[in-house]
């Protein structure tokens, strides 16, 4: 069942990549003020989106995993906490390739940046517990109470630009500053780039499964 669902969500995840990528470099204009570098936001923006829906899963399944303790809900929190990480380090890199030209550096110590810097180390930190931990229930306990309260990051994340004085641009998004051609490629890329989140979690537990069998099997045979 898993297998028919991933090559579905394959097939559809390369189809919405490739209308995105031509949404972003061909169909959608030039922005005015930034030009061609404002581009990377068609990247930046789904990237952090999809790093924060990550850590929210792995902030509910982990509360589940407390209560039920059963390795299911584990083994699907720490996947998404690996591809998590990894868009997270995305939206990191992105953020300063575009900042570079438009602030004139590549990092700058400003609210939101530092929040989002916070973040990745949280959960990384969430990661090096689970392998430094040598009994696996206890290392998946002290990691289910990392992602629980790493998770408080997030909406600091999200909220830094009308909490703080920040360098960052308002909201654009929520506040109908974007052009209906602009805005309809932020969508597709988000909806490309969520289905690729699906692809990956897809893929981590499947892997994660036969990691589980090849064990059972080496145990057997010793």
């Amino acid at each position: 069942m898993r297998t028919s669902y991933l090559r579905g969500l394959t097939v559809l995840g390369l189809l919405l990549m490739l209308a995105a990528l031509y949404m972003i470099f061909v169909y959608v204009p030039t922005e005015a003020t930034m030009g061609a570098v404002q581009r990377i936001f068609y990247f930046h923006v789904p990237l952090a989106w999809l790093a924060f829906m990550a850590f929210f899963i792995v902030f509910i399944c982990s509360v589940v995993y407390l209560v039920m303790r059963n390795p299911k809900w584990d083994l699907v929190a720490s996947s998404s906490a690996e591809i998590g990480v990894i868009f997270t380090s995305l939206f990191l890199i992105s953020g300063s390739l575009w900042a570079k030209p438009i602030w004139g550096v590549w990092w700058t110590w400003e609210p939101r940046l530092t929040a989002a810097l916070v973040l990745w180390i949280i959960y990384i930190a969430y990661l090096l517990v689970r392998s430094y931990v040598q009994n696996k229930e206890q290392g998946a306990r002290l990691a289910a109470v990392v992602g629980i309260a790493g998770f408080v990051d997030v909406p600091v994340v999200a909220l830094a630009v009308a909490l703080w004085r920040t360098d960052h641009p308002s909201p654009v998004i929520f506040e109908g500053g974007l052009a209906p051609s602009m805005l309809y490629t932020l969508l597709v890329c988000i909806t490309a780039f969520s289905v690729l989140f699906l692809v990956l979690l897809l893929l981590k537990l499947t892997n994660k499964d036969i990691e589980s069998e090849i064990k059972q099997i080496y145990k057997q045979l010793i």
